[in-house]
């Protein structure tokens, strides 16, 4: 069976360090590795329309933004469909088929539904389309016949959602649809990078995010204004690593080599972990090395997106061709699917040559 990865996100705003260090750079990492037939980046405009219907200028932007920082992170089209979502009309097909094979009450167990509803303030006003949501995120991996689905543990029932779709499926009308598994990041850090406050999550809504596309004055305001230990108050005073936003960026993106280039008098991180919590450590010194780490990290990607940003119809042929691709693939799933089912009826030439028969004899 062929290894087939399915990916994305929702353009509802510039991708920050959090979808860098998350899912963009392991994108990269599998895209390169050669262990995969096919890889599908999805841009899902679609899903982001749910909790955004009446702002769909905020989607409409943000396709060229997300698309660019694909592109500037090192996603190669050569070797990754990147696709818009909405421009797949089979997704919608398939999961409007794929509503038969749910009920409401296991929509409701669903704990990312449930979470992501309260965390947008959602009651009697939730969007059937929001709450529908693993529906559609399972059409748009058994679509492409996902075999690995590379996202953050928060999504792991989302998954489990879709595989008993699959079953559903495969034993009411025949197999048909694969089994996708969920391919989760083996840096723990990475799973959930905070935001400068501190905060457990990073978001344009709460300004503490680091975007990829941040100019390197704009990296270093946010850095230096990060949250640390507020009880390290005197540079002489013992200060925490846990819970400190500089450290975890440190974990998450410092090499061995930064501090032969940028801190020579230390070897490693957790000598310089060391020296904070015995104290004599300034945040200003820490926070000065993160500007310096985030900078190797960012210029080579801030330098390919501005070679991207010169032409950008180029960049729409792009996400034309990756979705006109894209869009053979789901066809032939939904075709597979409504034959399985039984509803393609203007194919089956079988079924019209047995009606003649029984009608004309």
């Amino acid at each position: 069976m062929a290894e087939i990865i399915l990916t994305g996100d929702r353009p509802t705003g510039k991708l920050h360090l959090g979808h860098y260090v998350g899912s963009l750079k392991q994108r990269v990492v599998l895209q390169d590795s050669g262990d995969f037939d096919k890889i599908f980046i999805m841009i899902a405009d679609a899903q982001a329309l749910t909790d955004n219907a009446d702002n769909p200028e905020k989607i409409r932007t943000n396709i060229l933004e997300v698309a660019l920082d694909y592109l500037s992170v090192g996603i190669d089209p050569d070797r990754s469909n990147i696709l818009i979502q909405s421009q797949i009309p089979a997704l919608a097909e398939l999961s409007f088929y794929y509503m038969n094979l749910v009920t409401v009450a296991r929509l409701q167990r669903n704990p990312t539904v449930k979470s992501e509803v309260e965390m947008r303030g959602f009651s009697s006003n939730l969007p059937v389309g929001f709450f529908a949501y693993p529906i559609s995120q399972a059409a748009d991996i058994t679509a492409f016949k996902a075999t690995v689905v590379p996202t953050g543990e928060d999504q792991e029932p989302m998954i489990e959602q879709t595989r008993e779709i699959v079953r559903k499926f495969n034993q009411t009308y025949g197999e048909v649809l694969v089994e996708p598994r969920i391919l989760l990041s083996d840096n723990k850090v990475c799973k959930r990078l905070p935001g400068t406050d501190g905060k457990a999550k990073m978001s344009k809504s709460l300004g503490n995010g680091i975007y990829i596309s941040d100019d390197p004055e704009t990296v270093k305001k946010k850095v230096m204004s990060m949250y640390t230990d507020p009880d390290h108050i005197q540079v002489s005073d013992p200060g925490k690593v846990e819970g400190n936003t500089v450290f975890t960026y440190l974990d998450a993106f410092s090499v061995p080599d930064d501090f032969g280039e940028f801190l020579p008098e230390y070897s490693c991180l957790d000598d310089l972990k060391d020296h904070y919590k015995k104290g004599g450590l300034g945040d200003v010194k820490i926070k000065k090395f993160l500007i310096n780490v985030l900078e190797r990290e960012l210029s080579p990607i801030r330098k390919r997106r501005s070679e991207f940003e010169k032409d950008i119809a180029g960049v729409y042929d792009i996400l034309k061709a990756g979705t006109a691709a894209a869009n053979k693939v789901a066809d032939s799933t939904l075709a597979e699917a409504k034959e399985a089912m039984k509803i393609n009826y203007f194919d089956d030439s079988a079924l019209i040559r047995s009606q003649e028969e029984m009608y004309n004899n």
